[in-house]
């Protein structure tokens, strides 16, 4: 059964003659993701401090901004590094900028959100070498940042857990940066397009197949990328040696399966991996908490996993 406030929400949107993304431009869709969330995001949550920041990256400078929370008893703080969804081609700072408050405050964690290039000014591998050249650069500015190199997660949700997934992959051997904790919501983990789940539930719950496909056309460009571990984390050969992780899918999501099977894999391959499915809910829900309660509820089993991850004692 889908949630009665999913269901309303899409019929609401249906009055509305809300297109699908497919049938939009980019300007448009980009336009039309940052209307919606005035209807569906609850509240800003306050937070002790909101800074924008710009660092050098491959592609010009990266914006960021840092959520610092109010209370804490320690001295460097551990801090999540956010990439927000969009299908690699919308979303940005402003899109997510009430759920990385909403994470900052719960978790007690420093919050900071990438805002890395889109497609299709920038394709395949643009987004993934943003995200992880702010990471490298949050953990080499520790210090003038005041959070503890030792406890750096990084976190995305859809395309952004795509670029969550692929981050905590090429740093797996790195000899300088070990990252404590992942957190994945609904992420894309196979550009093939192959998981059951996109037949399944991709018409008539707002993220369809068609979009998918937009997305994927736009970012990927070719079909041949889209067999890299870098494209698709659930096809790597190895996945062990990862940091632990958080996963967190939507059981009417064209992405469900693909959701579920890199939790599984992530498991056999020996990372101590959390999974949790909400499986009345619609892709994109966790953004939706004005409309859909457990949108509230999404972002504090994922503020309070990333809680219990980075604020235990580090040996």
């Amino acid at each position: 059964m889908l949630d009665p406030q999913a269901k309303a929400l899409l019929e609401e949107l249906a009055a509305r003659g809300a297109r699908a993304t497919h049938m939009m431009t980019p300007e448009q869709a980009r336009e039309a993701y940052l209307v919606r969330r005035h209807f569906t995001q609850p509240e800003p949550t306050k937070v002790a401090e909101v800074t924008d920041l710009a660092i050098p990256g491959l592609g010009g400078d990266i914006k960021l901004r840092l959520y610092r929370p109010f209370a804490h008893n320690e001295s460097t703080q551990p801090v999540l590094v956010y990439f927000h969804g969009g299908g690699f081609v919308v979303g940005d700072l402003d899109s997510h900028d009430n759920l990385c408050r909403a994470l900052c405050h719960q978790s007690d964690c420093v919050v900071i959100a990438v805002d890395y290039r889109r497609a299709p000014e920038h394709v395949y591998p643009a987004a993934q070498l943003d995200c992880l050249a702010a990471t490298r650069w949050v953990h080499d500015n520790a210090a003038q940042l005041n959070i503890d190199p030792k406890r750096i997660a990084v976190g995305g949700d859809s395309a952004g857990g795509q670029l969550a997934a692929v981050t905590s992959l090429a740093l797996r051997d790195d000899p300088v940066i070990r990252l404590a904790f992942q957190a994945l919501i609904y992420p894309v983990t196979d550009a093939l397009m192959q998981s059951e789940s996109i037949e399944r539930n991709g018409q008539g719950y707002r993220l369809l197949k068609q979009d998918l496909v937009y997305y994927y056309d736009h970012y990927f460009q070719g079909q041949d990328v889209r067999h890299e571990a870098m494209a698709s984390p659930l096809r790597a050969a190895d996945l062990s040696g990862l940091p632990d992780a958080f996963v967190l899918t939507a059981g009417f999501d064209p992405l469900h399966d693909e959701g579920l099977a890199y939790a599984n894999a992530l498991s056999a391959a020996g990372t101590a991996t959390q999974y949790v499915c909400f499986t009345r809910q619609i892709h994109g829900f966790i953004l939706m908490g004005k409309v859909i309660d457990e949108a509230n509820l999404a972002t504090s089993l994922f503020a309070a996993a990333l809680k219990r991850a980075l604020h235990k004692e580090i040996k």
